[in-house]
């Protein structure tokens, strides 16, 4: 069973969570009923303690900053960069295969140059050859759809974490929530997160053929074209160091809902969003629902955290008020005609809670992907509530950094350019 701790902590959580959902509720059901047509303000949420971006290497290793991706809207994102991304090329090897010159050095972040954004150290300056490129991992935080952030000092201190075991750049989307932005307000913005990510790479690859043409007419001729087409607010950090070819998308609670919609349309995408390419995906408690109650969902009904009633309310506030049904494909993965065939799905890791009332779903959603030869594992860890790798008081608990680590050995065999040698 958890913790005393954890019981009390969680009652006093639902008891703020349903004031704050039943309130907002009511202020979208007043809203519906006076037909006023103005959409909502900026929902204040005063009990997010958010951590501010650093750009230096701090004691863990990890540089962070923040960029705004959309002028139209509130979508941002936090880029998460470990210090291992300024070893150098050479004989030696990273320990996912990339040649390096051995041990990692570290810098401080500038407006550009050659190291992509960062002034090195004198030691890093007399290296010569470029800089390793990693994987990158984009993750989208959980809330329940109408909480969380991308700067929380929990998603904050997660993906720190992710970033530094698993050597990536981790880029953290700070989506629009309900009940500002009803769906599909939070899935669009993670699939433009991930075309996105694409445009960046194709700019930073034609700014970096543009160089070696550098002083000819027809090359200024064609850095103009090129200018025009946004290369001057190329990401100097993924520029530099991000190899879009090994994505990855992480989702925690809603998140993973997002991610698995995101995987989605990258999949029908196909070499339309190259060089970007899913190779996998991990869904941490995926905030998974249905009409047809399962057997956890009869029997966890009230449960830690996030109980049943409490998840309908978010879906009232995130989903469309007209036909509302919990049979909707934001909400279940496995809602007839959602596309594509799961087949073509990526490799889905989920983790899963022995005390989370959803946890039946994102189990028949993986089962489903494996009967289709989809590596599609599942890690349900004893004792453990909804949120127990994500949430502020349980992120140093040793089951939460047992999470990551075995995450970060699935991941590593679809990231390593080498392989892996550990599998489930």
């Amino acid at each position: 069973m958890p913790s005393v701790s954890v019981k009390l902590y969680s009652v006093f959580f639902k008891l703020l969570l349903r004031h704050k959902l039943q309130s907002l509720l009511h202020q979208a059901q007043a809203q519906a009923a006076a037909e006023d047509p103005t959409q909502f303000g900026i929902t204040c949420r005063p009990d997010e303690s958010t951590a501010p971006a650093n750009p230096t290497f701090g004691p863990d290793g990890v540089a962070t900053k923040d960029i705004h991706v959309d002028p139209l809207s509130s979508l941002s994102l936090r880029l998460f960069l470990p210090d291992t991304s300024l070893a150098r090329r050479s004989n030696g090897h990273a320990s996912d295969g990339t040649p390096t010159s051995g041990t990692p050095t570290t810098g401080t972040p500038t407006a550009g140059g050659a190291y992509g954004g960062y002034l090195p150290s004198p030691r890093a300056r007399r290296r010569s050859a470029g800089s390793r490129k990693l994987p990158v991992i984009l993750q989208f935080h959980g809330g329940a759809f109408v909480a969380g952030s991308n700067t929380s000092a929990a998603n904050d201190f997660f993906c720190r974490r992710i970033s530094k075991l698993l050597d990536v750049i981790v880029v953290a989307v700070g989506y629009r929530l309900a009940p500002e932005s009803r769906y599909p307000a939070a899935f669009d913005d993670g699939v433009k997160v991930l075309n996105w990510l694409g445009k960046q790479a194709n700019l930073a690859e034609c700014s970096k053929s543009l160089g070696s043409t550098k002083g000819s007419g027809s090359g200024d001729a064609m850095r103009s074209q090129i200018d025009a087409l946004g290369a001057s607010t190329v990401e100097p950090w993924l520029a530099a160091h991000a190899d879009p070819s090994r994505c990855v998308l992480l989702g925690v609670s809603c998140g993973a809902n997002i991610a698995d919609f995101v995987a989605r349309k990258a999949v029908e995408a196909g070499k339309l969003i190259e060089p970007v390419k899913v190779v996998a995906q991990v869904l941490i408690y995926p905030f998974f629902a249905g009409t047809v109650p399962t057997h956890s969902e009869l029997k966890l009904a009230n449960s830690y955290i996030y109980d049943k009633s409490l998840c309908i309310l978010a879906w009232k506030l995130f989903l469309p008020e007209e036909n509302f049904t919990l049979d909707h494909p934001a909400a279940n993965p496995l809602a007839p005609n959602r596309g594509p065939p799961l087949r073509y799905m990526p490799p889905t890791l989920t983790v899963a809670a022995e005390h989370d009332w959803m946890k039946d779903r994102a189990i028949a959603y993986s089962e489903e992907l494996r009967k289709v030869n989809v590596d599609a594992p599942v890690l349900e860890y004893k004792d453990a509530v909804h949120e127990f790798a994500t949430l502020d008081m349980l992120l140093r608990t040793p089951q939460a950094q047992a999470c990551v680590d075995d995450i970060a050995i699935w991941v590593k065999k679809y990231i390593s350019i080498r392989g892996h040698e550990f599998s489930y």
